[in-house]
């Protein structure tokens, strides 16, 4: 679906058409992060069962007053199912790695230590271990619907499992640390990718590590009462240059996916502006009344209701707009959520 920001209908087509619906010369931003199978299942030694899934690494050289000297010993904030009988510190196995709870932090929230009997040089960290023993996050919908088709309770086929390991992931990714997919830029292709440069337009990488949160609905009566979750970013040289220089010759920026929006904007406010190179945190909330500095066009999937990404979407192109075209993409049976179909809202400047 193409729809204008300001003003205008809603036309339909194919996604490597996109080329087609782009403002001219633009600068598409694209997220590199890499889906990492953060999601640990096991048994307590009781036999009970338990989950861990790891949500984001600790940065911090020490934790709980202990030092962090070994490659393979990582500190990491994880959120927990089936420990309710248990105090830590309890140690888990899952595999290879083994996992003690440091601390509680209430609605399901650990801190946990996990470490592995692997010589340094045989690992890159306790991530490259991962793939052995975890799980990929799919969205809840996704896996519910799954569980519910092979039976309540039963776990996910893993030729099904295998296949998501693959395809939840955009062909750039690089980067790993995030536990869901930046899905707008899934529908992407080695080949699209090659035909949108040849046709004049500038594609460039930056890292935004998908949280949980992108899955937590707005719960609060007044929308602006929720609290994101931090997510760490990193925008390398040279795509702060890009962007700085596409906004000084008044070419478009297109945002690939609301990761990269907010992103850019969070970088933007931290910088007086200009976007600088460099780490970041963001916890950026843009619902309708926000102002954008940074990002003129959006590509984006359709969005679950009282989302935080379908208020950051209705920022962007007004709410009674978007509303409209989601609207019409029920009527057209358009596919939403994450293997959904996409969206470009573009802006008025250098339409084809």
């Amino acid at each position: 679906m193409v729809l204008d920001r300001e003003g205008g209908g809603v036309k339909h087509s194919i996604f490597r058409e996109l080329d087609a619906f782009l403002p001219r010369s633009s600068l598409l931003v694209v997220n590199d992060t890499r889906v990492i199978p953060a999601r640990l299942r096991g048994r307590k030694p009781t036999g009970g069962a338990v989950e861990i899934f790891l949500t984001r690494k600790v940065e911090s050289a020490r934790v709980e007053g202990d030092r962090i000297t070994d490659a393979i010993t990582e500190v990491w904030e994880a959120l927990s199912k089936g420990l309710s009988g248990a105090s830590p510190p309890s140690a888990l196995t899952f595999g290879s790695l083994s996992v003690e709870v440091l601390a509680r932090r209430g609605n399901g929230r650990v801190l946990v230590r996990l470490s592995a009997n692997v010589a340094r040089s045989e690992s890159d960290g306790i991530i490259s271990l991962l793939n052995d023993v975890g799980h990929v996050p799919l969205p809840p919908y996704i896996e519910n619907a799954r569980r519910d088709r092979l039976g309540r309770g039963e776990p996910v086929a893993e030729e099904a499992a295998e296949l998501d390991r693959q395809r939840y992931q955009t062909v750039y990714a690089a980067a790993p640390g995030a536990v869901a997919a930046p899905t707008a830029g899934l529908h992407f292709t080695p080949e699209l990718l090659t035909s949108l440069r040849a046709a004049g337009h500038e594609i460039a990488p930056l890292t935004l590590h998908v949280g949980p949160g992108t899955f937590r609905p707005v719960e609060t009566e007044d929308a602006r009462a929720h609290e994101m979750d931090e997510e760490h970013y990193f925008i390398p040289p040279e795509t702060a240059q890009a962007v700085n220089r596409a906004r000084r010759d008044g070419r478009p920026v297109v945002a690939v996916g609301t990761t990269v929006v907010r992103t850019l904007e969070s970088a933007a406010r931290a910088g007086g502006d200009a976007i600088a190179a460099g780490q970041g945190e963001s916890r950026l909330f843009l619902a309708p009344g926000d102002s954008f500095l940074v990002v003129t066009d959006l590509i984006t999937n359709f969005h679950l209701p009282r989302s935080t990404l379908l208020m950051l979407v209705a920022a962007f192109a007004g709410r009674e707009r978007v509303l409209g075209a989601y609207q019409e993409a029920i009527v057209a049976d358009y596919r939403f959520y994450s293997y959904g179909d996409a969206m470009l809202i573009r802006s008025a400047r250098g339409h084809k």
